[in-house]
């Protein structure tokens, strides 16, 4: 999953970004509502977690053009300003959820992790496949009841092309949505870790290779 965090005081913001990493989220950060609006439009987010009181282009602004364009992106907007007046007034301007501060972690996960499912790809809250079963909340995946091993970039890889039920997904589509803007767009990186993906999924194979195209769960179109 890609989520945009906006958010103008740095320590909330790293230690928000720090914490959703940690739960396997690919996470892009910026400090105003000018650089938002500059990563909206190079980048596709499932989910945006947006303060309101930003400098330069204002949260509410930003909230309304997203709803204006029909974005695919997700918004919660977190803030301060928690009253029912408040909340209301965000989610007529088009975020799909509220969260004030102060609030607890595991609450905001679990509101992104639902935003998510919501994205332009709707999947489900458990994704399956033959043996293999994986709950991106709990973090954890398992093939014939083994629990795997997978580092966090396995586990978002294995979760991304799980959640894409069969289609083909190329390489540069996984490093968009599963690493961050930090990543090095000539890496091989999907490469090595969909080579140890395969190694601890073990056999039979369910990561199709399909020339010229990408990968899939299961066997490439004939």
């Amino acid at each position: 999953m890609r989520v945009l965090v906006v958010e103008d005081f740095e320590p909330m913001a790293r230690a928000i970004v720090t914490g959703l990493r940690r739960e396997g989220m690919a996470v892009d950060v910026v400090y105003d509502g000018d650089e938002a609006l500059d990563s909206l439009a190079v980048t596709r987010y499932d989910v945006v977690v947006l303060d309101r009181d930003l400098p330069g282009v204002h949260g509410d602004e930003i909230c309304r053009r997203l709803a204006a364009e029909r974005s695919p992106s997700r918004i919660l907007m977190l803030t301060a300003a928690g009253s029912l007046t408040d909340r209301v007034d965000g989610l007529n301007l088009g975020a799909d959820d509220y969260l004030a501060k102060p609030f607890d972690f595991p609450e905001l996960t679990a509101r992104i992790r639902a935003l998510g499912r919501r994205a332009a790809v709707p999947v489900p809250p458990v994704l399956t496949h033959g043996d293999i079963r994986l709950d991106p909340s709990g973090r954890v995946a398992s093939r014939g009841g083994q629990r795997l091993a997978l580092s966090t970039k396995e586990f978002g890889v294995l979760e991304y092309l799980l959640g894409r039920a069969g289609r083909v997904v190329s390489a540069e589509e996984l490093l968009e949505r599963v690493w961050d803007e930090a990543a090095d767009p000539f890496t091989t990186a999907v490469k090595q870790t969909m080579r140890r993906l395969r190694a601890k999924l073990g056999d039979p194979p369910v990561i199709a290779t399909v020339r010229e195209g990408g990968y899939q769960i299961g066997e490439p179109d004939a």
